[in-house]
């Protein structure tokens, strides 16, 4: 079977139902089933201002798959592990600050993960214990800026060189930026999709904080986590319901390291009808509540991730890449020649 047949298997399988999906024994971060899900269902709400390569069934279904991929390299070593199993969630107590009330807030993060480093180990912090997921999400979003940049300015090249031998390299490597574009696409998902799993954002994140009061009598089980997104998810959570629920596009005023806290706070606001909701026994078998509370929390993580891949798409027009660096609008305008930029001068 050939690989489009494949993916277009997978693709149909997740319209059918989830169901269908096997889930791990081990799960994070959604299992498999609400990574592929999210991947899938927030290609396929791309507008058509996207590259045609990207609103494909095909497209849908292998984003889907590479969602996972964060969570099938897992455990190769240091220092391989380090920044990488960190990337999965961010640890926050209920008013926004990272794992207790010497945290810095969600809402004042560094520039950059060292100085984050440095302002956890100041309040007695270990980044193990904390998470980077905001500045994974962060980063997979600039990656994916750069990627379109680079595919429209060979797009562009593509179209207008005359020379067959120049043509043919940008069509060459446009092909292989449309490849790199679709892997990374999948980590900005897997990440995405973390940040909408409400035990990814809190300390809470596997049965209630043992450490902290518990006046509610949450569960404190440690089968908690992965049983809600491995495999009640895989039982409960359709494709055509993910979609159904998603939010309609909201793409003015952005400013990425604003919406990144604000999204994840969003989650951070259903630990708590989560566990009230778990004691109420909305995720035992196929109770309608918990498979509604599924489907908005799967539906959130792909409507923040279709805003994200068409403001990356948006955000690429108006940038420079390769060396000397070339602004891709004086490209697509036929005003300025790539090749320098692209191929390379040496």
């Amino acid at each position: 079977m050939s690989v489009m047949k494949r993916l277009a298997v997978a693709l149909a399988a997740l319209t059918l139902g989830a169901a269908v999906l096997a889930a791990p024994a081990v799960v994070s971060a959604w299992g498999n089933t609400g990574h592929r899900l999210i991947g899938v269902a927030a290609v396929r709400g791309l507008p058509d201002e996207l590259p045609a390569f990207l609103r494909t069934p095909g497209a849908a279904a292998e984003v889907g798959e590479l969602a996972r991929e964060p969570d099938r390299t897992k455990g190769g070593g240091q220092p391989h592990d380090r920044e990488r199993d960190t990337a999965h969630f961010v640890d926050m107590i209920e008013d926004g600050r990272v794992v207790n009330e010497q945290g810095l807030s969600i809402d004042a993060l560094p520039r950059l993960k060292s100085e984050y480093d440095a302002a956890l180990a100041a309040a007695g912090i270990e980044v193990d214990d904390a998470g980077y997921l905001p500045y994974a999400i962060m980063d997979g979003y600039q990656q994916l800026v750069r990627d379109y940049a680079i595919w429209r300015v060979l797009n562009a090249a593509e179209a207008r060189e005359a020379d067959p031998g120049k043509r043919a390299w940008y069509r060459e490597d446009r092909l292989r930026r449309e490849t790199l574009i679709l892997r990374d696409m999948g980590y900005l998902g897997h990440y995405v999709g973390d940040g909408s799993q409400p035990h990814h954002t809190t300390i809470h994140y596997n049965g209630w904080n043992r450490d902290t009061p518990n006046p509610e009598g949450f569960t404190t089980s440690r089968q908690t986590h992965g049983l809600f997104e491995g495999a009640f998810t895989a039982r409960v959570a359709r494709l055509d319901s993910v979609e159904a629920a998603m939010a309609a596009p909201a793409l003015d005023g952005f400013d990425l390291r604003a919406r990144v806290p604000a999204y994840l706070r969003t989650t951070l606001a259903q630990v708590t009808p989560f566990y009230v909701l778990e004691k109420a026994g909305g995720f035992v078998d196929r109770d309608a509540r918990g498979g509604a509370f599924v489907t908005a929390r799967l539906a959130a993580g792909a409507s923040e991730l279709r805003d994200l891949f068409v403001l990356a798409w948006r955000d690429s027009a108006d940038d420079a890449i390769g060396w000397p660096a070339v602004k891709v609008a004086e490209v697509e305008a036929g005003t300025a020649d790539p090749w320098l930029a692209m191929y390379g001068e040496d």
